[in-house]
């Protein structure tokens, strides 16, 4: 698959992939921040901004999407800086591809399974979804209107501004969303699913790179068993908090975030 992405700056490749509902374009700032001593892409992961949708959405596929990005660019390495779902794709390629990476950062994400029907993060995306799915695009007269029905399912005015930015007009005036929304609705355990198994029994098959995850205080996407298993079956890797900042910490801490992420890049 062909992906959409942004280039900015010049110099080592370094490649940083959004999360679940976002796309490149909420990376922009950071990318710009980043570009001065890096040739920054921030790619659109399939259905999901202006990429391509598909039935199939899992990390295997996105994996080969990354895969077929770094051949279609010419990169050889690169850094990579992935946020929740990209920050499992980010993984899911370094693990196939370990030659490839040279330093790779996990942003707000456990590379273990989540569990569905029994954490707060998973119940908060299918209300996300749900609440994106009522929200007919032949029928809503204007973004207010969105936003008054996605109410009934999200608090939180913050992330309503941010999951909305995926709802666009053609040039006809008509909305649509960016999101493959039935796809990944369907497909939401599947982004939930582990990359690295919770035992010893596969920890030598795991590729030693230079390996950072920064997690937000308020957050509970990596919790304290994710760490204790973090550090047990991945020793070599590093785990930092940001304080104040909940799971978009690079919108909410943008400065300490980047921070974090010049330290670990500049070591």
């Amino acid at each position: 698959m062909e992906l959409f992405f942004r280039k900015l700056g010049s110099g080592e490749p370094l490649i940083i992939l959004h999360g679940l509902y976002g796309s490149s374009d909420n990376w922009y700032t950071i990318g710009r921040a980043l570009a001065d001593h890096h040739e920054v892409f921030m790619i659109d992961q399939r259905n999901h901004g202006l990429s391509p949708h598909s039935p199939d959405h899992n990390y295997r596929v996105m994996c080969n999407d990354l895969a077929d990005f770094f051949i279609r660019i010419g990169i050889n390495r690169a850094i990579f800086l992935g946020h929740s779902m990209g920050g499992k794709t980010a993984l899911a390629f370094g693990m196939e591809h370990p030659e490839k990476v040279k330093k790779m950062i996990l942003v707000d994400i456990s590379p273990f399974a989540y569990d569905l029907t029994a954490t707060e993060e998973a119940n908060s995306h299918q209300h996300i979804l749900q609440g994106l799915l009522a929200i007919h695009t032949e029928t809503i007269a204007s973004r207010g209107e969105a936003d008054i029905i996605l109410q009934r399912f999200v608090n939180s005015l913050s992330v309503r501004q941010f999951l909305l930015k995926n709802l666009k007009r053609d040039s006809a005036g008509k909305f649509h969303w960016t999101l493959n929304l039935p796809v990944l609705a369907e497909n939401l355990e599947g982004i939930f699913a582990g990359i690295i198994p919770e035992n010893d029994s596969q920890s030598n098959t795991i590729p030693q790179f230079p390996l950072l995850f920064i997690k937000g205080e308020y957050s509970g996407y990596i919790n304290k068993k994710d760490e204790a298993l973090i550090r047990h079956l991945l020793p070599w890797s590093q785990i930092t908090t940001i304080r104040g900042a909940g799971h978009w910490i690079h919108a909410e801490q943008p400065a300490a975030f980047l921070e974090a992420v010049r330290d670990f890049i500049g070591r």
